[in-house]
């Protein structure tokens, strides 16, 4: 949030669209922007004052051109699906956003952010079949139960798709690129854009 808020200049006449995300987030900032928090139907949540909570895709935005003055995404666009689906969300993100403010794990940091272990999604996918049901750092802390152990794995096997920062700045060709880095190596990336 502080890297945000020193980026963009927002305050509490700002209208922002928080694609996939929670108001917890949005806590951690000193300045309370009309906020408009966007998930799928499957997530759900209680809609504190002042937030509004619509349900829909973040493929396909229910909202008018440039309409918001910052859209804000936090660890999402690696879930969309494929490349063609990640651009559409890009798209989106771009079309009804003044600003954005785009953040993903970066492929190259050589922990998986999703299963917690070292080099596995350098891996070939077959690969990580095989050894992520039996080993993965998340499954021995997590402590969830086997079905849910089952679920999670095969959504981060199948469904999670990693960018790298070239594929950033292809999705978002007029966009700064930040990298958050952790002991001195590049663990996410930051799109930033629209700058005013």
């Amino acid at each position: 949030m502080k890297r945000l808020l020193a980026f963009f200049p927002i305050d509490s006449n700002w209208r922002v669209l928080d694609v996939g995300g929670t108001v917890e987030i949005w806590e951690l900032s000193p300045v309370r922007p009309k906020l408009v928090l966007l998930n799928t139907p499957r997530a759900t949540e209680t809609s504190p004052a002042g937030v509004q909570i619509v349900m829909a895709d973040g493929l396909s935005l229910p909202f008018a051109d440039q309409s918001f003055d910052l859209v804000f995404s936090n660890s999402v666009i690696e879930h969309v699906g494929d490349w063609e689906a990640q651009a559409q969300f890009a798209r989106e993100i771009q079309r009804v956003g003044k600003r954005h403010w785009v953040q993903t794990p970066d492929r190259s940091f050589p922990v998986e952010p999703h299963l917690w272990t070292p080099f596995l999604h350098f891996l070939p996918g077959w690969l990580q079949r095989a050894i992520a049901p039996r080993f993965s750092v998340w499954s021995i802390v997590a402590g969830a139960r086997a079905d849910q152990r089952e679920y999670y794995i095969d959504h981060c096997l199948n469904t999670v798709r990693l960018l790298s920062a070239d594929d950033m700045r292809r999705l978002f060709l007029k966009s700064t690129i930040i990298r958050e880095r952790f002991c001195g190596l590049s663990k996410s990336l930051i799109a930033a854009g629209g700058r005013s």
